[in-house]
């Protein structure tokens, strides 16, 4: 019974110690008088939410792999991270008028159903730079596709511009 115990108790000190290990810390030394203390910055999200509507349909991997944001006809579409535009078309079955930034090695963004297209090909945008206007092509309403897609398999967005998840 005792080995027992003991094994409970050293497999339960291990996990928490594991969690500990995973957790930020924040010194206890107490301020001076008069003297300000920062505390650590907050994760910034890699990716922005690139259209301010509701979302109206979520990832699941299968039959969407995206996030569909409502909007009315014309809404702002912005860049969610610096990037350039490596597609500008609507070629792609089913996604209507589209444009695809490439942010690095790892991550492209794609960005379906736009009515207006503000940008063109090997164009260099910024994060939150206006890079289209929100359509119906290709669907039955108004909506903005939005994927993220990581080494070309689309993952789900909301981790990403929530700043849970950094790369």
């Amino acid at each position: 019974m005792q080995i027992q115990t003991f094994l409970f108790r050293a497999g339960a000190a291990a996990l928490i110690a594991a969690a500990l290990a995973g957790c930020d810390t924040v010194p206890l030394t107490p301020a001076r008088p008069g003297q300000t203390v920062t505390p650590p910055p907050a994760k910034q999200a890699l990716f922005i939410r690139p259209a301010s509507g509701t979302t109206i349909a979520r990832f699941d991997g299968v039959r969407n792999k995206g996030l569909d944001i409502a909007g009315n006809l014309g809404d702002p579409i912005v860049a969610s991270a610096d990037g350039r535009v490596v597609y500008v078309g609507s070629e792609l079955r089913s996604y209507g008028n589209m444009v695809i930034v490439k942010h690095n090695e790892t991550f492209l963004t794609a960005y379906a159903h736009a009515q207006t297209i503000l940008v063109k090909e090997n164009a260099v945008v910024r994060q939150g730079e206006k890079i289209a206007e929100m359509g119906r092509s290709d669907t039955d309403r108004v909506k903005l596709h939005f994927e993220i897609r990581k080494n070309g398999t689309a993952v789900d967005p909301e981790p990403y511009l929530n700043g849970r998840l950094q790369q």
